[in-house]
């Protein structure tokens, strides 16, 4: 932009001027435009326009049905009606699990009955119900019929157990919890800690005996309650909708603000920026209590009168048969899903669906070009968010391994940028005017987001525990003064602009799609161990996306009883946050960066599923008896002095 300025500058001086004619003008001012490198923008901009103007399109689009919105003071609830109006016979939701079909119609009755049965038990605007349950259709009337009265639903991840489980439950003050039957015996362990004023309700398969006293069955209430439209609140498009729960930076789940706007902006970014059509029929197998599950596969259905198809949990021998059985057009993946799919032996179904489009973030490069030939999928619709980030990004024209892009012929026109952190700390680093640095082509740095809160694409919501906003944000990022959003993920982009992510900052790691705190992690570690020092980190396995789980414990007596151990650590945390690694040593150090080095005294390694590898001397690899399972050396591990050994686990 620099060097267009000045050859306007130029342009200024030479005709006005100077005097010059045009013929004389044009070729100087192309000589010097040339000169100063600009042929590689000519470059960039003959490669990106067709993309930049695509997503100028989208943003304008968006921008503009998010204002009628608001001008408008609609909802969720109230979108969803005109989507009920255009599409009431129409399927709008199939549950695979059973087959069974709800149109447009009758998942507007269902929310309907959900809203006026919490006003008959005195319920009222602004409370807060926690939703804990596997995937299936009721849980988006459940939501949906809260939030046509102004109740908040707090969707609570269905893996959780104990400590984690209360902690979600009751940072939301939430007043009643609506769960799984399934989820039953996680619901009894905790029960005695959610306080007596707290109503349960159980959906699924009714047993007074198994349940929390108490406790009442949801299905006959609802068929007693009315199926017309309650009186709706006065809410408006910027109120809160519902609560998603993230890891955040660090400690114990955060319950993430998501207001309607926020809702309607993430899905309809997706619709229009991948080209999809009410037409398509989505395949969500992802979980409905995180947003790519909710909001960018259901938020289809709800918005646009999108067919969408919900899976109870992925599974990688059923995916196709399902895509095949219900005609899917667009399915939903995480990174460890295409990898899954790839293991899976080649069927003749494969061939035999019909999707065009695969909707997800996390895809490799390497394995990107495999899994679009094997499967004959054309369109890879890759894009980068997280529920409260304000810096989204889709990958609209499907270039390989990116998740996405910044126009470099306007980059104002969607303000975020890359800026360069430390790589031991990484804290900001800035100049000398106290500005972040922006980083160039190819210079990993972090993605921040600037924050305006009028406007509704690029406010920031944050979490219902306000301390906790201040760790995704800082000021003076883009210009003195300034606020931004924080991402926490480094990403590199090269000179069109195109994003490739990189690392995860912060005391989180990505294990099995989810977020994994480190920090929470270690304190229920060394809770466990009578508060043994722990430290927990991520590091990478070949052939897995994100990375794995390793702790570091120092038991220099020896004395853990691993069954014990093993056993305990099953009930206090779920699978993907459970330590693939474990090693004990004599001593860990928590104050250095990276973030442990291991003593160089002698060092044994032992599984928490009480397999244990013993007396590994310095530099030697232990023969293995055949009842354990391999071990692989991990290349750099910062594990420091030492063999870098460690169990396999259930990678």
């Amino acid at each position: 932009m620099m060097r267009l300025a000045c050859c306007t500058v130029l342009l200024f001086l030479l005709r006005l001027l100077v005097g010059l004619p045009w013929f004389q003008v044009l070729p100087s001012i192309l000589i010097f435009y040339l000169g100063s490198g600009g042929w590689k923008f000519v470059l960039i901009f003959a490669k990106t326009i067709r993309r930049d103007l695509h997503a100028a399109g989208v943003l304008l689009k968006v921008k503009s049905n998010v204002n009628r919105h608001l001008k408008e003071r609609n909802t969720l609830p109230k979108i969803f009606a005109e989507t009920v109006r255009r599409h009431g016979d129409k399927t709008a939701l199939i549950f695979e699990g059973t087959g069974e079909k709800w149109s447009f119609r009758q998942l507007d009755e269902y929310s309907n009955r959900v809203a006026n049965l919490l006003l008959q038990r005195g319920f009222v605007e602004g409370d807060v119900v926690a939703l804990f349950m596997e995937n299936r259709s009721q849980y988006v009337g459940l939501w949906l019929g809260m939030a046509k009265i102004g109740v908040e639903a707090a969707l609570i991840n269905f893996n959780l157990r104990l400590e984690a489980l209360v902690h979600c439950v009751t940072i939301s003050n939430a007043k009643a919890v609506v769960f799984g039957s399934e989820l039953t015996e996680a619901v009894c362990e905790v029960h005695s800690s959610m306080g007596k004023t707290v109503q349960m309700l159980c959906s699924g398969d009714w047993d007074p005996k198994r349940v929390p006293a108490g406790t009442e069955c949801l299905e006959p209430l609802l068929d007693a309650a009315p199926t017309h439209l309650p009186i709706r609140p006065d809410r408006c498009f910027t109120d809160r909708l519902f609560y998603i729960y993230t890891s955040g930076t660090t400690g114990m789940p955060k319950a993430a603000i998501v207001v309607h706007s926020r809702y309607y902006r993430m899905a309809a970014l997706v619709y229009y920026g991948f080209g999809m059509t009410s037409d398509d029929v989505l395949y969500d197998c992802l979980p409905l209590y995180h947003s790519a599950g909710n909001i960018v596969g259901v938020g289809q259905c709800l918005i646009h009168g999108m067919t969408v198809v919900i899976k109870k949990k992925f599974s990688a021998s059923r995916f196709w048969d399902d895509c095949a059985k219900y005609n899917c057009t667009i399915v939903q993946y995480i990174g460890e899903i295409c990898r899954y799919l790839l293991n899976q032996p080649v069927k003749d179904i494969e061939g035999k669906h019909k999707v065009r489009m695969a909707l997800g973030n996390g895809l490799r490069q390497s394995i990107w070009e495999e899994f679009t030939s094997r499967f004959n999928v054309p369109q890879i619709a890759e894009f980068y968010g997280a529920t409260e980030c304000n810096c989204s990004l889709g990958n609209f024209d499907n270039m390989t391994g990116a998740c996405g892009f910044n126009s470099q012929i306007l980059p104002f026109i969607y303000p975020i940028r890359l800026v360069k952190v430390d790589e031991e700390t990484m804290e900001l680093i800035r100049g000398p005017d106290g500005v972040c640095i922006p980083c160039g082509p190819g210079e990993p740095g972090q993605l921040v987001g600037r924050i305006n809160q009028k406007d509704p694409l690029r406010r920031f919501d944050g979490y219902v525990n306000e301390g906790a906003n201040s760790k995704k944000t800082a000021n003076s990022v883009f210009k003195k003064g300034d606020t931004a959003y924080l991402s926490g993920d480094v990403l590199v982009m090269d000179q069109y602009g195109y994003m490739y992510f990189k690392d995860r900052t912060g005391d989180t790691f990505r294990w099995k799609g989810e977020n994994v705190s480190t920090t929470e992690v270690e304190g229920t570690l060394s809770r466990l161990l009578d508060m043994m020092d722990v430290v927990v980190y991520g590091v990478e396995v070949p052939g897995a996306e994100g990375k794995a789980g390793m702790a570091a414990v120092a038991d220099p007596e020896r004395s853990t009883d691993l069954e014990k151990f093993g056993k305990d650590l099953e009930k206090a945390l779920p699978p993907y946050a459970r330590p693939v690694f474990l090693r004990f040593l004599k001593e860990v150090n928590k104050t250095v960066a990276p973030p442990l080095l291991l003593s160089e005294e002698p060092q044994f390694v032992r599984s928490w599923t009480l397999q244990r590898v013993e007396s590994v001397p310095q530099g030697s690899w232990p023969m293995l008896t055949p009842m354990l399972p391999p071990v692989v050396k991990l290349a750099g591990c910062p594990l420091g002095g030492g063999p870098s050994l460690i169990h396999r686990g259930n990678c």
